[in-house]
């Protein structure tokens, strides 16, 4: 049995190499605020570092390495921008294999709001592959802004053991008002 100990960060690339252009500019955020991390309260192993992927030449070959890094995690933080819905290769691919396969929660992010307190209301944002498994009740998913404190939580508090009780899961407001979000 693998050790699960890592976040898996998936993101809507967005078909470019421009961090900028792309929800990657997310992605880099999280490591630079675990870099910054000066209290320690960052806690992210990035299941992206753990280890490297050598030969990008086939598809299938990286999809083989995307199974071994989500069979090593503990949930799929997925960051859900504009884009995201757009993807129709790699985000259901890894939502799918996580969900399905190695059973991990979702926590999904999102990079346009300060709170989250209706997830339905963005379904417009989901990926088919998200919406279908919320639909079924199969996918266990914390919805939070993408901000530090939220993830830090998410992240220290929803794994496969501990996974949120259904799809639709979000903070309280009294959560909003401990981070300083709301008043």
């Amino acid at each position: 049995m693998a050790y699960r100990n890592g976040t898996y960060v998936a993101f809507h690339a967005n078909n470019t190499s421009d961090p900028t252009a792309s929800d990657m500019k997310y992605y880099n955020t999280l490591r630079m605020w675990k870099v910054r991390d000066k209290d320690g309260d960052f806690e992210f192993v990035n299941s992206h570092e753990k280890r490297d992927i050598r030969d990008w030449s086939t598809k299938e070959t990286l999809k083989n390495a995307l199974r071994e890094r989500m069979k090593n995690s503990k949930h799929l933080l997925l960051i859900i921008g504009s884009t995201t819905k757009l993807d129709t290769d790699w985000i259901p691919f890894e939502i799918a294999y996580a969900v399905d396969n190695c059973e991990i929660p979702i926590i999904a992010a999102y990079p346009a709001y300060d709170k989250i307190m209706a997830p339905s209301a963005l379904s417009f944002l989901w990926p088919k592959a998200l919406e279908d498994r919320i639909n079924n009740g199969t996918a266990k998913v914390i919805h939070i802004p993408f901000k530090k404190e939220p993830i830090v939580d998410a992240v220290s508090q929803f794994d496969f053991d501990n996974p949120p009780r259904g799809g639709l899961v979000y903070y309280s407001k009294e959560a909003y008002e401990s981070w300083g979000y709301i008043s």
